[in-house]
């Protein structure tokens, strides 16, 4: 959406907005208006109890947090020029991360999916939470499509390190145009920043917070077997095979956080296999069910699951990352292994 589209809708919305607070008047609404060499995209002059007062705003057609954060450092060098000056940042969405922003800058936010947040003189309203209408988050999305998350993957796996666009392509296995996008993605999103044309992770957390909440370990293919022997002595029969037609295999979710944290018995194992996988289920004598299944293998929805195995007692176990975001998705007692690998192995790097 252009700047201008949304500067029509976000100035209908405000006026409305502030019409509705009873001891506020609304005396005028200017547009593009001059200060010095520049203009202010809207300013709204109001009287607030005999107090005249701007309500100035910087409109933008993107309200990710480093395009909010250049609207907020706008809008200070214009207050700084203004006697009663109350800035605010107007874009088609404004999400938690960009919201904290504004709030800790001491600067209000408004967007056309509803929510806004405005504090001054005695007024405060807050309005949060309304989702984004634009329902395809390109942004987002394409941050963590398969080929994408390698990157993520790759850098999550060594948070505290720098990297050149050829570095992380070559680790990654990804093109430079997709790492180019990539990262244009992260910077905008603040979950990386760039310094000496290196790129480096500035909120891990939140960033694999985000990727953790839309993915499933259900991505992948998924086939459920039974076995006579418990799931430990089928998983190293599997290894074994895998192993020696050198068959890529890690174990995942509980398979793999029983090796890495100290965590009760568990009665169904998780492995990933990247070929061939009921040639291999054959050979480790289990038989494909549709219920009570003792073991479930899995076909990566990407190779880039396969980033980072590590060998733990003879068996080749998934990184942590990936443990996590497998672990996150399986309600109950998934959820408390992957918290505890979180606080325990991950954090612990950052």
């Amino acid at each position: 959406m252009k700047e201008s589209d949304v500067g029509n809708k976000i100035r209908d919305s405000f006026e409305n907005l502030l019409r509705g607070i009873p001891f506020l008047q609304l005396r005028r609404t200017l547009i593009e208006e001059p200060l010095g060499n520049i203009r202010i995209d809207l300013v709204f002059e109001v009287i607030v109890r005999n107090r005249p007062l701007k309500v100035i705003v910087e409109v933008k057609s993107i309200g990710e947090p480093r395009y909010v954060r250049y609207a907020i450092e706008q809008l200070q060098r214009y207050s700084a020029q203004l006697d009663d000056a109350y800035g605010v940042v107007a874009a088609p969405y404004i999400g938690n991360d960009a919201a904290n922003i504004c709030k800790e800058s001491g600067i209000g936010y408004i967007d056309l999916a509803g929510n806004c947040f405005l504090s001054f003189d005695q007024v405060y309203i807050e309005r949060k939470n309304y989702p984004n209408p634009n329902v395809e988050r390109r942004a987002l999305r394409s941050l963590f499509t398969p080929k994408s998350s390698r990157v993520l993957r790759v850098m999550l796996s060594d948070p505290k390190r720098s990297w050149q666009v050829q570095e992380l392509a070559n680790e990654a296995k990804v093109s430079l145009g997709l790492v180019a996008k990539v990262k244009q993605r992260l910077l905008d999103m603040e979950y990386a920043l760039e310094e000496g044309r290196k790129l480096f992770l500035s909120r891990p957390e939140a960033l694999l917070s985000k990727w953790a909440e839309s993915y499933s370990f259900r991505e992948n293919k998924m086939y459920d077997f039974f076995g006579l022997e418990e799931p430990k002595e089928l998983e190293r029969k599997i290894a074994k095979y895998c192993a020696m037609r050198e068959i890529p295999y890690a174990l995942s979710l509980f398979s793999g956080a029983a090796l890495v944290t100290p965590f009760a018995r568990y009665t169904r194992g998780f492995v990933y296999v990247g070929e061939d996988i009921q040639e291999v289920a054959g050979l480790a004598g289990l038989k494909r069910v549709s219920s009570g299944p003792n073991l479930t293998i899995l076909e990566p929805y990407d190779e880039g699951v396969f980033y980072g195995v590590r060998e733990i007692r003879g068996l080749m176990v998934a990184c942590d990352i990936q443990l996590y975001l497998d672990l996150i998705g399986y309600r109950g007692r998934g959820e408390e292994s992957a918290k505890f690998l979180l606080e325990q192995r991950i954090k612990p790097q950052w």
